[in-house]
């Protein structure tokens, strides 16, 4: 009932709360830009340095926090700028394969959103490891993380402020 008085309301409230997490610093999620799925939190991130990477640097995007971003670029000469995180709630593409590694001693396989099926990055383990192995394994070792691509997920707190009024709601 409100709602249909002040169709406004709705966006008012999204927007306030998106900037009180952010002021408090709390966590913040990352989602897919296709479909929306929550892919990721600030919490997991963990930057993971290449010496294979184009370049580096800090971007500041998460909850305001500075985030490494490394560019690399593979055979095809494709170039993606990615963030690690220790997980992610992605789909591993097993087998996983050491050509081309952009982390020398870990292995790769594609990492997709389990939603829509859109590439959102890699998931790295180390070489050693066999070439397919279970979510439980991958997620509980210290040796395993996630790339993902940054142009290819939207943050939470900027999606909220994207909603838009149904019509229904319109007078």
């Amino acid at each position: 009932m409100l709602l249909k008085k002040f169709p406004a309301a709705l966006c008012v409230v999204a927007l306030w709360c998106g900037w009180v997490r952010f002021a408090l610093g709390c966590s913040g999620l990352l989602l897919c830009r296709s479909c929306g799925h929550e892919v990721a939190e600030d919490a997991d991130l963990r930057f993971v340095p290449s010496r294979l990477a184009l370049s580096h640097r800090n971007h500041t995007v998460l909850g305001g926090k500075r985030v490494s971003v490394q560019l690399f670029e593979n055979p095809q000469g494709f170039q993606f700028e990615v963030v690690t995180f220790a997980r992610a709630d992605v789909l591993k593409h097993w087998p996983a394969d050491s050509h081309f590694s952009w982390y020398p001693g870990h292995a790769w396989t594609v990492a997709t959103c389990p939603r829509c099926k859109t590439h959102l990055g890699w998931a790295f383990q180390p070489s050693d490891w066999p070439r397919t192995v279970t979510r439980e394994e991958f997620e509980g070792s210290d040796q395993t993380f996630v790339a993902l691509i940054i142009d290819r997920l939207l943050q939470e707190h900027f999606a909220s402020t994207l909603l838009m009024t149904p019509k229904s709601f319109r007078s």
